[in-house]
């Protein structure tokens, strides 16, 4: 059964900017890119935003499908929960007050720390983990891991926490501050500001039958550009905006690699890992059973962690040295941590999250096993050497493509060859093959 929930495009791609290049294809971890006419073509449905085609596309042909900044005046209550690696970018140079007046100056009401939930998942996460059947548990922090686990490692969606991350705690805290209060939902509205795409998509479309209380996402990259443009001219003044920024050592290290490593108890192996390519290779391992003793696992798609996130300006080693510097000065637990529980501690539990029906071979069973025989036959025959000419990423792809009447044998340069040495294919053909994938890119 495949989530109710559809997903989300946190990227899209320019066609009339792209230029077919291939260099995205190549570094897709879940194969969901293709090169047909000249220009990238995405299986969203194979998609775990993260981001790595952004990152390699050089001609800026892939875009953040985000909110309108001006979406935050449909509110009269606008709160804006900030993940503290934002501060970290500016180093030293902009003080934190003057940084939440000029986003006082932008129009929010109140600016919170994402990070003030960090505590209570924590505390949850230490009590469930030993008495857990499942080993490791497998942390729901980051949005393209489970994205990751729903696609590819299916097997492993048991080993998944329970709980909702610490973004979705501190937004349920401040709805119910807000409900608490009498004031009207319709006029509350809580903006998350996010280092990265899969975010914006967890939010837009949530797994697990979870419902986001946050209304939408600011990125952090435009946020960064408008407080330090505003700072820069001196356009701001002090204002009246409501400002909560308390977090504990954990909190200020949580979104940094070892950040959750850090909270769990001392009884508690638990593991960090970073980078998609490291994530994939230990989840591999997890399904494989070879991973033994390990309790925990904290998996971050992006190097060095949110700190590495696409939306982050500034160094992202520069960024984390900051916030370990300054957790070393922060209290154990948030002062208001009985608060949180009160208000969240009862409704923190993420549902049943599903494995992703990508459809590959379609929903006959039967007939599915007969086209992965069909995909290792003509596997065999390929050259195995995954050069992309064809289009797609891989043999191993192009061959499952061909099984799914998306490609034929002939697109693999190879085969091409073969065939025109046998008479069966000739070069007008070839010709055509190549212009199809790759567009007419060498007309006089």
């Amino acid at each position: 059964m495949a989530d109710s929930c559809p997903y989300y495009r946190g990227l899209q791609i320019l066609t009339d900017v792209c230029v077919g290049c291939s260099h995205c294809m190549r570094s897709c971890p879940t194969k969901a890119l293709r090169v047909s006419g000249g220009k990238a073509r995405l299986h969203l449905d194979w998609c775990i935003e993260c981001s790595r085609c952004y990152q390699v596309c050089e001609h800026r042909a892939i875009k953040v499908m985000d909110d309108d900044f001006g979406n935050i005046f449909n509110y009269k209550y606008r709160i804006l929960l900030v993940p503290m690696l934002f501060f970290s970018q500016f180093g030293d140079g902009i003080p934190q007050k003057t940084i939440t007046d000029i986003i006082g100056d932008l129009g929010f009401t109140e600016v919170r720390a994402v990070e003030q939930g960090c505590d209570l998942v924590a505390e949850k996460l230490n009590e469930y983990i030993p008495d857990s059947t499942v080993r490791p548990v497998i942390s729901t922090y980051c949005p393209s891991v489970i994205r990751l686990i729903q696609v590819r490692f299916p097997s492993l969606i048991m080993n998944l926490s329970p709980y909702i991350p610490p973004l979705e705690v501190t937004a349920q805290y401040v709805k119910r501050k807000y409900e608490n209060a009498g004031i009207p939902s319709e006029e509350v509205g809580i903006f998350y500001v996010t280092p990265c795409v899969a975010k914006i998509a967890s939010i837009k479309a949530p797994v697990g039958g979870y419902t986001t209380p946050v209304t939408g996402c600011i990125n952090m990259d435009l946020l960064h550009d408008k407080v330090l443009l505003k700072y820069k001219r001196k356009d701001f003044k002090e204002n009246g905006i409501k400002v909560s920024l308390e977090v504990s050592r954990n909190g200020m290290r949580w979104s940094t690699t070892r950040g959750e490593k850090h909270a769990m108890k001392k009884y508690i192996n638990a593991m960090a890992i970073d980078g998609i390519g490291h994530v994939m290779e230990i989840l591999e391992k997890t399904e494989n059973d070879e991973l033994d003793g390990v309790d925990f696992l904290e998996l971050r798609a992006c190097d060095e962690s949110c700190s590495g996130g696409i939306l982050v300006r500034g160094n992202r080693f520069q960024i984390t040295a900051d916030m370990h510097r300054k957790s070393e000065s922060l209290p154990d637990k948030i002062p208001m941590l009985n608060e949180y529980r009160e208000l969240c501690g009862d409704s923190m539990l993420l549902g049943k999250v599903e494995p992703r029906d990508v459809k590959r071979y379609g929903p006959d069973i039967d007939l599915a096993i007969k086209k992965m025989e069909t995909v290792r036959k003509l596997r065999a025959e390929l050259p195995g050497i995954d050069c992309g000419s064809c289009g797609a990423p891989s043999c191993e792809a192009l061959a499952e493509d061909v099984v799914n009447g998306e490609r034929t044998i002939e697109n693999c340069i190879f085969m091409q060859l073969k065939y025109e040495k046998s008479g069966s294919l000739k070069v007008k053909n070839v010709v055509d093959i190549m212009e199809k994938i790759w567009g007419k890119k060498y007309d006089s």
